[in-house]
């Protein structure tokens, strides 16, 4: 029976897709970063539910230990944890810059060098990396997101170059708009972070915040990530990217298909 491990599954598409593997005979690590959370996750079924905070290399390492003790492999592994930093690149310093790369890319980066050794030895493996559509265009407002899930990109099709004649199989999920906790999350953070009422651009950020539970277009539930997961992880080859959700689609043809004059005045009327 193949395993997984997967980060951030307190909500939405990482505890979505926990469900989804179980019901489907995966054997499946969930973490999650916060105890409650971990407890919770143990309350619905996942006895082997484990304390990961991937910003602690510690923490990392202590977890695939523990899955190694017990199931002496991991097939494959899920970055899933990482969060949305909204606000205009003018007012995001660079100490929240840094904070959104420490989860977003710092903390997959440790994930995926950690557990390379394993896999190798092993000789096989899947790492899934969980960038998004926004790691394939940009929207104005969500600079240091766009850049995070960028980095990821790049990161993982070097990866995929460097592991070429293994079996070792880095793989890119471009993700468009899921229901989970997600965008309440990113609000919390732009409340927190941007100094909303002294910017030039308060008044859009006002309008975000207020038409924050307005429905999405093209928005699709959680379980849509989660069947590309499983497809993956019986898939003998994965492909290396995966698009998901007809956002992604539509705005990955755009970008290959229009000048950056054009894509620019698409994404506008977007943002």
């Amino acid at each position: 029976m193949d395993n997984i491990v997967i980060t951030g599954c307190s909500t939405g598409i990482g505890l979505e897709t926990a469900r989804y593997l179980k019901e489907h005979f995966v054997t499946v690590y969930p973490t999650a970063r916060d105890p409650k959370d971990v407890e919770m996750l143990k309350s619905i079924g996942f006895e082997n539910a484990m304390l990961l905070d991937v910003t602690k290399a510690d923490d990392i390492s202590r977890v695939i230990s523990e899955v190694l003790k017990i199931d002496t492999k991991i097939d494959v592994w899920f970055n899933n944890a990482g969060y949305g930093q909204p606000g205009m690149i003018e007012d995001i310093t660079t100490d929240t810059l840094r904070d959104q790369f420490e989860t977003n890319v710092f903390g997959l980066q440790e994930c995926t060098r950690q557990i390379i050794p394993v896999m190798r030895k092993q000789g096989y493996g899947k790492i899934i990396q969980h960038s998004s559509v926004l790691g394939i265009i940009s929207l104005a407002g969500r600079g240091a997101y766009n850049a995070s899930k960028y980095a990821i990109e790049g990161l993982t099709d070097t990866l995929r170059l460097e592991l070429k004649g293994t079996d070792i199989y880095p793989v890119l999920l471009n993700t468009g708009p899921i229901t989970s906790n997600f965008r309440q999350t990113a609000i919390d953070k732009l409340k927190k972070n941007v100094d909303i009422e002294n910017s030039i651009f308060r008044d859009k950020y006002l309008l975000t915040i207020s038409g924050n539970n307005k429905k999405v277009p093209f928005n699709e539930e959680a379980d849509t990530v989660a069947k590309v997961v499983y497809s993956i992880i019986v898939a003998k080859k994965p492909k290396p990217r995966y698009y998901i959700t007809k956002a992604t689609y539509l705005l990955g043809y755009l970008k290959r298909v229009l000048s950056s004059f054009c894509l620019d005045k698409v994404l506008s009327r977007v943002g």
